[in-house]
């Protein structure tokens, strides 16, 4: 509530002319010059008094709608998603039948294990501005915070872990005290997922596995402070602001899933404490093999060095609305224990994706705004950066415009991984059709390719209708594509 939001106006300045003239000059003391010149002198007070005027107008203007911001996003409250306890779910390459007690708490845990990165408030200005929070714009970066996120949970640690016992207690008796969601009918084959408490020897029977593992909760808590919003992190919301500028972004603007995979290169190239790591983003929708091997210096010594690669890959999946020919697709990908999740949502709205039962995908929403807090700090609860409601929404809402994330700990896990996509990519449902992106041999330079990006987002070209039989315009404003 008490963030301050800056104007789109700037203040005037003055000509370095101007700026040489005595300070007590008035304007009935003007130097002799042209009659344009003497014009323009003569109404430099009144100007910059109106100028003044209309900043202080976008202030106030900007002001509220932080505030409102602030009270919409703080006070989000979501029905609990209802989930089958006869089809299997799938969460990034695991899957869970929630048909037993057992297998719904290793559900639950997976789920909450999943870092979560939501709009701040009252953090640090970020630089050149008075943004305090990025309520209202910043979701795509916060979901590419946790696409992120969980490539380096895979890079330093592994797909098998899972926060500690006490956090997940905490959040289990978080999800207690809210609101259980009525059973919808038998006819829909949908049930309420179940969240009663941990039993008490919970703890015992999985301190092995987490609580006996300080270092990797050390590493859990330090991961999480690289996206603090503060200026010093590496993958905070100062830092990638700052780098969207480069793609004619600032504070304040919407960004797209395109663009925010290439902010995401760029932070990971300059962060020194991810340095065996690189980011390799596609284009047009083709993964060139040679440039993901020079990359990472794999063309030069082939066995080596031992470097890990995040691959992303913006698409656009259909026109107004994702075709469904992709859905099978979609769902081939999230079964890949390599893939961090895919980054998209609504037309200004995004959601982070990680994985889907039936023809539900399930995902993690940014859209709510918390106080600042440091992750770094001992005494800081991480509660705040786990989520404890899986939630849905129908393949068919999803947006067509997406970001893809992969990651591949070694070459061999590269190749591997080429192999699996490969298939999905080429399954009967997109064969001899509009494959949702490529693998191809070669440098992108082969392909008259070098130093370009992504021109557009595949899309495909069978425009959808709506009710009345018209044609639906694309949402490409909704969308920034590079």
């Amino acid at each position: 509530m008490n963030s301050i939001l800056p104007g789109p106006a700037q203040l005037a300045t003055t000509s370095q002319e101007e700026s040489h003239q005595p300070r007590d000059r008035g304007l009935c003391a003007l130097p002799p010059a042209t009659p344009e010149r003497d014009c323009d002198k003569a109404f430099v007070g009144e100007g910059s008094t109106l100028q003044n005027d209309l900043d202080e107008v976008d202030k106030l203007k900007s002001k509220f709608m932080s505030a409102w911001n602030n009270m919409k996003y703080s006070w989000t409250v979501k029905t609990k998603a209802n989930f089958s306890k006869t089809s299997p779910l799938y969460l990034l390459g695991r899957h869970y039948l929630l048909d037993s007690k057992e297998d719904s708490e290793k559900f639950q845990k997976d789920f909450m294990s999943r870092l979560w990165f939501t709009y701040r408030r009252e953090f640090q200005p970020l630089e050149g501005t008075l943004w305090t929070t990025d309520c209202g714009w910043g979701c795509m970066l916060r979901s590419g915070q946790m696409l992120l996120g969980q490539g380096l949970l895979l890079h330093h640690m592994s797909r098998a872990w899972t926060c500690s016992d006490t956090l997940f207690a905490s959040l289990m008796e978080r999800e207690a005290q809210k609101t259980i969601s009525p059973l919808k009918s038998a006819g829909t084959g949908l049930r309420t997922l179940e969240r009663s408490r941990p039993p008490r020897d919970f703890s015992i029977q999985l301190c092995s596995t987490s609580l006996a593992d300080p270092v990797k909760e050390a590493l859990h808590r330090k991961i999480i402070s690289w996206f603090s919003d503060h200026p010093s992190a590496p993958f905070g919301v100062h830092q990638l602001v700052d780098l969207g500028k480069s793609s004619g972004k600032r504070a304040g603007d919407w960004y797209g899933p395109s663009v925010v995979a290439h902010i995401i290169r760029k932070a990971v190239e300059g962060a020194s404490e991810v340095s065996e790591l690189s980011v390799y983003v596609s284009q047009d929708c083709t993964v060139y093999k040679a440039d993901v091997e020079r990359l990472l210096g794999w063309d030069i010594v082939p066995c080596g060095p031992k470097k890990a690669v995040i691959i992303l890959v913006p698409v656009r999946l259909g026109g107004e609305t994702l075709n469904p020919i992709y859905t099978n697709c979609v769902k081939e990908i999230l079964r890949l224990e390599s893939c961090i999740g895919i980054i998209g949502g609504k037309p200004k709205h995004s959601l982070y994706f990680i994985g889907y039962q039936d023809e539900f995908l399930l995902y993690l929403d940014p859209h709510y705004c918390q106080t600042f807090v440091d992750p770094a700090k001992e005494s800081v609860s991480l509660e705040s950066f786990h989520c404890s409601s899986p939630q849905k929404i129908s393949f068919s809402k999803m947006d067509p415009s997406c970001t893809i994330g992969l990651y591949a700990r070694s070459r061999q896990e590269f190749d591997v991984l080429c192999e699996q996509l490969t298939r999905a990519l080429t399954s009967s449902s997109v064969k001899d059709r509009y494959p949702m992106f490529t693998f191809a041999d070669g440098h992108a330079q082969d392909y008259g390719l070098d130093n370009a990006c992504s021109s557009s987002e595949q899309t495909v070209p069978t425009p959808k209708t709506g009710a009345r039989g018209k044609v639906k315009r694309p949402s490409t404003d909704e969308f920034v594509f590079l």
